[in-house]
């Protein structure tokens, strides 16, 4: 039976984090194992893991200090012990009921890496126009759709992979194809920087449509516009330099 590593970075996320734990552990998915990263929470999420959710998962990683989801993910890739490894955000924005459809077609050697888009209709997985999604999806931040889609553009111009969402944050992955990659960014970076390295790799990439329930900043959503602007800076440089 193939392992699957589902890795869990999270900061601040003590609102939300025993939920989405719940709902890992209920997943279909039988042969699984969860590791947390911790990136130095100070809202009681450390002290939840400690004395709670630690004893519900595999592993958890405390790191001394914040350095962001990059970082957090580079550390949960050295301790995964899994066949496949699927990176869960620590919100309820993702939905693992998903995970059979992300990790379907790298089972059935379709894909070595498959990536959960926000906008390709679950149901069909037929492309959706710009300017419509499928109703199942929150919609939340027009501008936050726009900013994706000229990130995407860019980041497909340059890797000659056609996706729809490249800033998703379901990506699930082979182990092998990322275990010996030198991700370098502890930020929203990762996203752009990996699917660049990946690119490289001349790999192959598959899209699946993914449920969606997006967070306000009032409940705690974390990107800003200064990543959207850091995220073209790496697009350019990892598909260019790196």
């Amino acid at each position: 039976m193939t392992k699957i590593t589902i890795l869990i970075p999270c900061y601040n996320e003590l609102g939300t984090l025993e939920e989405i734990v719940n709902k890992v552990l209920k997943s279909k998915i039988l042969e699984k194992e969860i590791i947390i990263i911790d990136d130095c929470s100070y809202d009681g999420t450390r002290e939840i893991l400690e004395s709670k959710i630690s004893k519900l998962v595999n592993k958890v990683i405390y790191h001394k200090k914040n350095f962001g989801k990059g970082a957090a993910i580079r550390s949960g890739i050295k301790h995964a012990g899994g066949d496949i490894i699927i990176i869960q955000d620590a919100d309820l924005e993702y939905d693992p009921n998903d995970y059979e459809k992300l990790i379907e077609p790298i089972i059935k050697n379709q894909a070595d890496v498959v990536y959960g888009s926000r906008f390709i209709e679950s149901k069909d997985e037929k492309r959706r126009s710009f300017f419509w999604a499928p109703q199942d999806k929150r919609k939340l931040y027009f501008s936050h759709r726009v900013a994706n889609y000229l990130l995407t553009l860019l980041s497909n111009m340059f890797s000659n992979v056609n996706l729809t969402d490249m800033e998703t944050g379901y990506k699930c992955f082979k182990k092998k194809v990322v275990e010996n990659i030198n991700l370098q960014e502890n930020g929203f970076g990762f996203e752009p920087e990996i699917t660049a390295k990946l690119a490289k790799k001349k790999i192959r990439f598959l899209e699946v449509g993914i449920s969606y329930n997006g967070r306000t900043y009032d409940e705690g959503k974390k990107i800003r516009a200064i990543d959207g602007l850091k995220a073209v800076y790496y697009i350019f440089k990892y598909n260019i330099f790196g």
